[in-house]
C-alpha cells in the first residue's frame, strides 16, 4: 500500500487538550496557523486522561470540537492512539501494565512508555478507547492517517513478558534442545533441562550466552510489533479504513525498525540532530543517512513526522538552530523522500518536562517572532513544491545497516569491547557514495539486491536471512559487492562459522581472512596503493592475477590513508592486492582486495579506513560501475545532491552545508542540459514579515543553508520574491 496526500504535509504536533480552558488561544492558533500555510497537525497523542478520565468514561466531544475547528480553517488531522502515556486510574487499578526492569524491580506509575506490552490488561484497555475513537473520528473527513502510539520503546521483564518469551523460544526451536544447541549452552555447564529455566537477560542473573541476548532482543522487537498491530487491529474492527503509521526515533538500536515498518502503512520518524555541535555539514550528511534508512525500509515517501522549529529543551546544551538551518533541514527531508514536514510542537506548553521545548508559536504568542517567521516562510516555499509529492528517490547503489547484526556485533565480547563503530562504518560507505550525488538506499539483509548496481556492506559480522546466497548472484549477475572486515564470522544464532571466513563468500570474495588485529584508541596503520601493476606480488612470492579495477591508478589517491581500531589479515586466492598495509608485522599484504566473480567484482577493504579513503575508492568504483549522479559537477565538500523522479519531472536538490559559500556552475548546467530548468533558490536571510524571500535571480554561488532545487523535464517557472 502506498499512501499520498494531496500536498506535502506542514505543521505538527498540537496540543488543545492543554489549552481547553482558554478557547480564544485556539482561535489565536489557528490565525497563525493559516498565516503560517500549516495544513496538518497531529491531535490526541498523550491525551487519554481527558478522553477517558476515569475508566470506561469517553469524552470525545472536545477533540470533535478541536477538529470541526481545525478542518474548517483547511487544517487536517493525523489522529493519534493515546498509548505512549496511560492515565494514573489505569496503574492504579491494574499494577500489572508498569513494567519490570532487568533487575526485576517494577516501575511506579510516571514519565511515560513504561507500560508492558504483553500486559492483557494494557491490551484490553488500548483497544477500547482505540475503538472509540475510530468508531467516533475515522469517518471524518479532517482525518487523514492514525498515528499509532508514540516512539514505541522500552522493554518489560515482568512474569507475564517471561512467559510470553519462553512460548516465542517453544514456537522457534520446538525442543529445549534445539535452544542449548544453538546457543551453545554446554559453555561454562549453562545447559538449560526445560523451557521454564529461561529467564531474560539480566545484571543479577544470566548475561553471558549471547544466543539469549540475541533472541531476547529480537522477542522484544517482535512483541513491540505485536503490540502495534493489536492496536491496529483494535481500528480496524471498530471500521476504520485510513492508513496507519507510527513515529520511529533516531538510531534507535534496540528496536528492528523493519519489523514496525511491515505493521504500518507509511514509515514516519522524529528528527532531531545537534546543529552546531560539530560541522554541521557532518550533521547533515548523518541526517540525510537516518532520512534514507527510514525511507529505504518500505522504499517509498516516508513522512518527518517531528523535527523542532527552535532549540530542543532535552539537550545537555539546547542550542539555538542559526539562520536558515530550519529552512535547509526541511527541504533536506523533502529531498530524501520525505512527503511532510511536520514539527514538535505548534504551540509550546506552559509547564511540564517540554514548556521550553521549541515550537512554531512561543510563548510570547505572536508572529513578530524570528521562528514563527522562519517557519512561515517553510510553509511559503512548500507551497511551491506541491508537485514532488508525485515524485520518488531512486537509487543504484545500497548500503547494509542491520538490526540484528548490530545486536549480535556489539555483544560478541571481541574482538573490541569498547567500541565496534557499527554505525561509523555503514556511515563511511553511505557518505562516499553521498558524496558522489548519488541517491543511497540503506537496507538490512532481508531487502532485495536486485535493483542495485553497487551494494556496499560494511561489518556484516552475523550473516542471516539467506545473505551469502543474495551476495553471490548479486556478483554472478554482473553486481558490484563490497564488503568490509569483520564480516561473515557468525550465523544467525551468533554461533561462529567453521572452515574459513567470509563464511559462505570466500569463493566470491576470492580470500580468506586470517586474523583481526584490534588497535587501541592511540594506534594507528596505514594503507598505501599497489594497483600499477596487472599482476600484485604477494608476501608469499606468488602473484595474484587482475580481477577488476583494471583502470586504478595510484596517482588517483593519496600516498597513504590512516586506519584505525580493526585491521583484518587476509590470504588472497583469486583476488588482486590494490591497497596493502603500510607497517606492523603485516605491512606489505593486502588491505583492499578486489576479485572477479561470473560478471561482477566484489571488493573486500580490510582496515577501518579514515573517510578519505572510502571516498576516493568508492569514486573508482562508482566510475567503473558506470554510476554517477545526475549533474555533471564535481561537487564541493559540505554540498549535497539528491534527486526524486515524478512521472515526467526529475527534481534535483542542491544543498550547502558547508558553512561557506559554495560555488554553483548553474549556467553552465543550464546551457549543458536543455531539459534542466530552475525551480528555486532559497538564501537564509530571514525576511520582514510578509516577505516571501525565495530569490528570482539565478546566482552562481549558494550561501550556507542554501538550496537551490533544479527540474529536469519540463520548463519550470520561478517564484518571484515580493509580498505574499
Amino acid at each position: 500500500m502506498t499512501v499520498t496526500f494531496d500536498q506535502i504535509l506542514y505543521g505538527g504536533d498540537y496540543n488543545p487538550d492543554q489549552w481547553l480552558e482558554y478557547p480564544e488561544i485556539l482561535s489565536e492558533d489557528i490565525r497563525l496557523m493559516k498565516q503560517a500555510r500549516i495544513n496538518t497537525v497531529s491531535l490526541g497523542i498523550f491525551a487519554w486522561a481527558m478522553l477517558e478520565p476515569e475508566e470506561g468514561d469517553y469524552r470525545l466531544d472536545w477533540m470533535e470540537e478541536i477538529i470541526s475547528r481545525l478542518y474548517e480553517n483547511g487544517i487536517s488531522v493525523i489522529l493519534a492512539t493515546p498509548s505512549g502515556a496511560r492515565p494514573h486510574w489505569l496503574a492504579d487499578r491494574y499494577p500489572e501494565v508498569l513494567r519490570v526492569n532487568e533487575d526485576r524491580t517494577r516501575s511506579l506509575f510516571g514519565l511515560r512508555h513504561n507500560h508492558c506490552y504483553t500486559s492483557p490488561a494494557y491490551r484490553q484497555k488500548v483497544r477500547m478507547i482505540n475503538q472509540k475513537l475510530a468508531e467516533r473520528f475515522d469517518s471524518n473527513p479532517a482525518v487523514i492517517l492514525w498515528h499509532i502510539s508514540n516512539e514505541y520503546g522500552g522493554e518489560c521483564h515482568c512474569p507475564l513478558c517471561q512467559e510470553a518469551f519462553r512460548n516465542w523460544l517453544r514456537e522457534k526451536y520446538h525442543t529445549i534442545d534445539e535452544v542449548n544447541r544453538k546457543w551453545n549452552t554446554a559453555f561454562w555447564s549453562h545447559t538449560y533441562q526445560n523451557f521454564g529455566q529461561i529467564e531474560s537477560p539480566s545484571s543479577i542473573g544470566e548475561a553471558s550466552i549471547h544466543g539469549l541476548y540475541l533472541d531476547w532482543r529480537r522477542f522484544v522487537s517482535s512483541q513491540t510489533a505485536d503490540f502495534c498491530r493489536w492496536e491496529i487491529d483494535s481500528l480496524r474492527m471498530a471500521g476504520a479504513q485510513k492508513p496507519v503509521t507510527t513515529n520511529l526515533m533516531y538510531d534507535h538500536s534496540p528496536l528492528n525498525y523493519h519489523q514496525l515498518a511491515e505493521a504500518v502503512d507509511i514509515v514516519s520518524w522524529d528528527n532531531y540532530p545537534d546543529w552546531h555541535k560539530r560541522a554541521d555539514s557532518l550533521t547533515a550528511a548523518d541526517t540525510g543517512m537516518e532520512h534514507d534508512i527510514m525511507r529505504s525500509m518500505k522504499k517509498q515517501p516516508y513522512l518527518m513526522m517531528e523535527s523542532c522549529p527552535g532549540a530542543v529543551n532535552w539537550s545537555s546544551v539546547s542550542k539555538l538552530k542559526r539562520p536558515g538551518v530550519l529552512e535547509a533541514t526541511s527541504l533536506q527531508a523533502l529531498a530524501h523522500g520525505s512527503d511532510s514536514v511536520l514539527y514538535f510542537q505548534i504551540r509550546k506548553g506552559r509547564g511540564g518536562f517540554e514548556k521550553f521545548h521549541g515550537a512554531v508559536i512561543d510563548h510570547y504568542g505572536r508572529e513578530d517572532d524570528r521562528t514563527y517567521q522562519e517557519c512561515r516562510r517553510v510553509g511559503l516555499g512548500l507551497e511551491k513544491l506541491r508537485d514532488l509529492r508525485s515524485s520518488r528517490v531512486k537509487s543504484r547503489a545500497a548500503v547494509i545497516f542491520d538490526w540484528e547484526n548490530r545486536w549480535a556485533l556489539e555483544n560478541a565480547a571481541g574482538p573490541r569491547n569498547q567500541g565496534m563503530f557499527y554505525r561509523e562504518a555503514v556511515r563511511k560507505s553511505h557518505h562516499a557514495f553521498r558524496r558522489l550525488g548519488l541517491n543511497v538506499d540503506v537496507i538490512d539483509m532481508t531487502q532485495s539486491l536486485e535493483e542495485y548496481k553497487i551494494v556496499a556492506a560494511p561489518m556484516l559480522y552475523m550473516f542471516r536471512a539467506g545473505f551469502e546466497q543474495k551476495a553471490r548472484t548479486f556478483a554472478e549477475k554482473g553486481g558490484t559487492l563490497i564488503l568490509t572486515y569483520w564480516s561473515g564470522v557468525a550465523d544467525e544464532y551468533d554461533l561462529t562459522v567453521l572452515g574459513g571466513t567470509p563464511g559462505g563468500l570466500m569463493d566470491v570474495m576470492g580470500l580468506r581472512s586470517t586474523e583481526i588485529d584490534s588497535l587501541y584508541d592511540w594506534d594507528s596503520n596505514f594503507l598505501v596503493p599497489c594497483m600499477n601493476r596487472e599482476t600484485a606480488e604477494l608476501p608469499d612470492g606468488k602473484t595474484a592475477p587482475a580481477g577488476g579495477a583494471s583502470s586504478w591508478r595510484p596517482e588517483n589517491f593519496a600516498e597513504t590513508y590512516r586506519c584505525s581500531r580493526l585491521c583484518q589479515l587476509v590470504n588472497v586466492t583469486t583476488a588482486r592486492p590494490l591497497f596493502v598495509y603500510g607497517t606492523d608485522f603485516y605491512a606489505g599484504t593486502p588491505a583492499l582486495t578486489v576479485n572477479r566473480f561470473g560478471e561482477g567484482l566484489a571488493y573486500y577493504i580490510c582496515a577501518d579506513a579514515e573517510q578519505a579513503f572510502y571516498d576516493d575508492v568508492y569514486r573508482e568504483i562508482a566510475r567503473e560501475a558506470g554510476l554517477q549522479g545526475p549533474l555533471s559537477w564535481e561537487i564541493p565538500d559540505g554540498v549535497e545532491v539528491t534527486s526524486r523522479a515524478g512521472s515526467q519531472t526529475e527534481y534535483i536538490f542542491i544543498q550547502n552545508f558547508s558553512g561557506q559559500a559554495a560555488a554553483v556552475p548553474v549556467n553552465r548546467l543550464l546551457s549543458e542540459d536543455s531539459s534542466l530548468s530552475v525551480l528555486l533558490m532559497s538564501s537564509p536571510e530571514i525576511p520582514a514579515p510578509g516577505v516571501y524571500a525565495f530569490s528570482d535571480e539565478v546566482k552562481e554561488e549558494l550561501p550556507p543553508f542554501g538550496t537551490l532545487i533544479l527540474a529536469r523535464g519540463r520548463a519550470s517557472a520561478r517564484p518571484a520574491a515580493g509580498k505574499v
